[in-house]
């Protein structure tokens, strides 16, 4: 079984010294080069895999490259190969749940390895998610009691921080994605075996990317009129925060199969107990690209249920306008739902999730649920972000360059650590937590 060596250990020192980390898929953009680059700065050996030409595309060091041609019933015993002969200590990966890398990571933990996994934030869009061994519903976080966070925090006398004023990068993300998708339609010749994690063909994703690019401004204004015609129509309104169908965490983490299912359960619900004079909204994910018809559904629904003039549907974009006079908050297992219980309003979750903890999150049937909601424990809610923000959730961001700036200041050093960010906490070892700007 392999670990992390001795000399990354001796006296706290954070050091790569024989240290070997092999990058598989990352976010799209080149957040993964500069990690790597930082990594071998540290005195570490880093090598990239690469499965199409849009992971080749963002990784501007061939020599450290290793192009993987096989299928993926090979992969797992390329995978083992690479680690052998390059001496492999480390893999880094963005989510855990894609085929290929739920193969590595089952492989990883056989063999000793270190895992260390990113995702978007759990209080995105100004924080990170940098873990080791898993992610959302393969966090540490779902087995850890808030008992044990708030027991963690003694260790820590950090005020909790407030999100910036202005921060995030959706422009940067989707712009990436499209021109990830564009170099594995037409520069994929060198790698005919790769069968994107996803349903929709690569041409098909692309489309996608490019419509939503074009059509933001658009999307915006009529946002807008949506966000103003609720906030201003004088009537008590619940929120069901929604997410991408093919996101992993509604697909591996959640009880439904499709949007369409919960769309269904909650229409029901709100039906059934909800005031006659209450209505309800649904916003879409900022990055929900049309794939699946949600407005559609919304309204057929809607019908069926005598619901007419009292569901609206309200186009991604930015959740704070329409949580202010919310009374109350569905999800599957969103990660937006985190803004929901900062605010104190009563959530209702149905899928797992890291911030699913009978404490804040309500335990009703839904009916009840939405006839008179529980308020949650809101200071047990705060330990409990306080907990996230001083552990694994790391400020900065993917896309932006002055969110990859931010994140490389902190990430790099925590990846080094003998200790996991959890760990790293109760032992005394994290590093001091940095405080974000509100003007950034």
């Amino acid at each position: 079984m392999k670990s992390i060596p001795t000399s990354a250990r001796h006296m706290g020192k954070v050091t790569g010294d024989n240290r070997v980390f092999l990058f598989l898929q990352g976010p799209h953009g080149p957040f993964f080069h500069l990690l790597g680059k930082m990594l071998g700065r540290a005195g570490a050996k880093v090598w990239r895999v690469g499965f199409n030409a849009g992971d080749r595309a963002f990784w501007f060091s061939p020599e450290s490259y290793i192009p993987y041609n096989g299928t993926q019933a090979e992969w797992a015993e390329s995978f083992t190969a690479i680690v052998a002969e390059k001496g492999i200590t480390d893999i880094v990966l963005y989510g855990d749940t894609r085929p290929i890398h739920a193969e590595a990571v089952k492989a990883a933990h056989e063999m000793g390895l270190q895992v260390h996994v990113f995702e978007e934030g759990y209080m995105r869009p100004y924080w990170i998610t940098y873990e080791r061994g898993g992610a959302n519903g393969h966090s540490k976080l779902m087995d850890m009691s808030l008992a044990e966070m708030q027991a963690g925090l003694t260790h820590s006398d950090m005020d909790t921080p407030l999100p910036p004023a202005r921060w995030g990068d959706t422009r940067q993300h989707v712009f990436y994605g499209a021109l990830y998708h564009w170099f594995v339609m037409f520069r994929n010749g060198d790698y005919r075996n790769f069968r994107p994690h996803r349903a929709l063909s690569v041409t098909k994703e692309f489309q996608l990317y490019l419509k939503r690019l074009l059509l933001m401004p658009f999307q915006a204004l009529e946002r807008g009129a949506a966000t103003w015609r609720i906030r201003n129509g004088g009537f008590p309104y619940h929120l069901a925060l929604l997410q991408l169908e093919h996101d992993s965490s509604f697909q591996m983490h959640s009880p439904f199969a499709s949007m369409t299912e919960f769309l269904e359960v909650v229409m029901h619900g709100f039906a059934e107990g909800a005031p006659k004079h209450h209505h309800l909204v649904f916003k879409a994910h900022p990055l929900e690209d049309g794939r699946v018809p949600l407005r559609r559904e919304i309204r057929r629904l809607a019908s069926e249920l005598g619901l007419k003039g009292r569901v609206h549907y309200v186009r991604g974009g930015k959740l704070a306008a329409l949580l202010n006079d919310v009374r109350t908050a569905v999800t599957v297992n969103s990660t937006a739902a985190q803004q929901v219980l900062w605010r104190g309003i009563p959530l209702k979750v149905f899928g797992r999730a890291v911030y699913d903890k009978p404490e804040f999150v309500s335990t009703q049937p839904l009916s009840a649920f939405f006839t008179a909601a529980k308020r949650p424990d809101h200071k047990a809610y705060q330990d409990y972000r306080r907990y996230l923000l001083e552990t694994s959730q790391i400020p900065g961001g993917f896309y932006s360059k002055r969110g990859r700036r931010q994140l490389m200041r902190m990430v790099v050093d925590m990846m080094l650590s003998a200790d996991d960010p959890y760990d790293a906490l109760e032992s005394g070892t994290a590093a001091p937590r940095q405080q974000l700007r509100l003007v950034q």
